[in-house]
């Protein structure tokens, strides 16, 4: 099984069947927490049920009812749960068969090479993008994250590159093209291209050389470091059912004197969440240094952003290409769990708006200090108007309450 091929690699330590692992989760807040993963050291299930490599494990909630689970590449073992505002529920880890029909994927990504190194990743609510190296050897300027808009459960990326990569169909389209049947031609690719809804969503979001939904960078004085796009091999770490999990590396670049710093970023989405986790570490920075994570302004809404430094969160509702389309609302988030020092919109100038900058305004900003040989976490993501929000309040409540739950961890006890 998929979601067990972890033990492969786990060295089992043999101490006596000690019976069930009882994992009791506990709420801080006054916010219910439904579908938040719980995650428990594998190492310890592993010596408190005398685990081989051919044990099959379950979890079971307070019911007896099995919940889907999954072993990470950082060695623990994941489960969702649903916690009562300021309550406790309590679950348990046990060897016994899994329920096959509950380990659907809702989580998966991989490398598109097909696709000039795209990596791309989605979940049950949500899907992304980040530009690989094949697409700056082109020389096009794309820095930042783009954000896929679905509104179903299943996953639809893999079908959205097969269908719009097709080599039959491009050389059908390019035939149609060639004998000036180009209203056919364009029927054609409106019929296979991810630009248009076909029924799950599709993509619309802008990104060009900008930060795009949610990348971040180091700041020297006032101006961002773009990062490009990432170099040589993407390490997927986790690829579902619950989380996918992505390790990328950045080109060298020079900030302030150091040379050769480098950034590494572990990206992870989780089923059932809107934004990704994200790890960076920058290595031979000597000395601290300004973070930004940020969200493009596009000038179709160029004021519809919110900033709540003491919050935590930083929000931007994007019209995109969508004002004549009938495409709806995206709405973009950024998120601290820890001191968020800056909230600011940062625009530029008139030739970095027309030019450089692909026609954007600029950036909304959420600024932290990064402290060298350190990590720096923070969480980015999108939500759309078709798929779960009714309108950018509601997407603000949603932020301000995510910001909350990450900020006051579910409290764990294994015994």
């Amino acid at each position: 099984m998929k979601y067990l091929s972890f033990f492969a690699a786990l060295l089992f330590v043999s101490c006596g069947n000690k019976g069930p692992l009882q994992v009791t989760v506990t709420n801080p807040i006054e916010l219910e927490r439904n579908g938040e993963l719980v995650e428990v050291c594998m190492e310890q299930v592993s010596k408190q049920l005398n685990l081989n490599d051919t044990t099959e494990l379950v979890v079971l909630n307070e019911a007896g009812e099995q919940v889907p689970y999954q072993l990470t590449y950082d060695g623990k073992l994941i489960f969702p749960a649903k916690v009562a505002a300021k309550g406790t529920a309590t679950y348990t880890i046990q060897t016994g068969i899994p329920q096959e029909d509950l380990f659907t994927m809702a989580a998966y990504g991989r490398k598109y090479p097909e696709r000039v190194d795209d990596v791309a990743w989605e979940n049950d609510r949500v899907a992304f993008r980040t530009y690989g190296p094949a697409l700056q050897a082109n020389g096009e300027r794309a820095f930042g994250y783009d954000l896929w808009l679905k509104r179903v459960p299943e996953m639809v990326v893999e079908e959205r590159y097969e269908k719009e990569l097709n080599p039959t169909t491009k050389a059908k389209i390019d035939s149609l093209k060639a004998i000036n049947k180009n209203e056919e031609a364009q029927a054609l690719y409106q019929s296979v291209s991810y630009h248009v809804d076909h029924g799950n969503g599709l993509d619309c979001y802008k990104v060009g050389p900008t930060l795009g939904g949610g990348a971040a960078a180091l700041l020297a004085g006032d101006e961002i470091v773009y990062p490009y796009c990432y170099v040589g091999e993407p390490e997927i770490l986790d690829n579902g059912p619950l989380r996918f999990t992505v390790k990328l590396n950045y080109a060298p670049f020079v900030i302030e004197g150091d040379s050769l710093v480098t950034e590494t970023r572990i990206i992870s989405l989780d089923k059932g969440a809107q934004l990704n986790k994200t790890v960076l570490t920058y290595a031979n920075l000597s000395k601290a240094a300004p973070v930004a994570a940020g969200i493009v302004i596009h000038p179709e809404n160029a004021e519809a952003y919110t900033t709540d430094a003491d919050a935590g969160y930083i929000t931007y509702t994007d019209l995109s290409d969508n004002i004549n389309n009938g495409n709806g609302e995206i709405y973009v988030g950024v998120a601290f769990p820890g001191e968020m020092k800056e909230a600011k919109v940062k625009l530029f100038s008139d030739e970095e708006s027309k030019n450089l900058r692909g026609g954007a305004t600029g950036h909304v900003l959420a600024i932290a200090e990064y402290q060298p040989n350190s990590e720096f976490t923070y969480y980015w993501g999108s939500g759309w108007s078709k798929y779960g929000f009714a309108d950018a309040t509601a997407w603000n409540q949603y932020m301000s309450e995510f910001t909350q739950k990450v900020r006051n961890p579910l409290n764990i006890i294994v015994k």
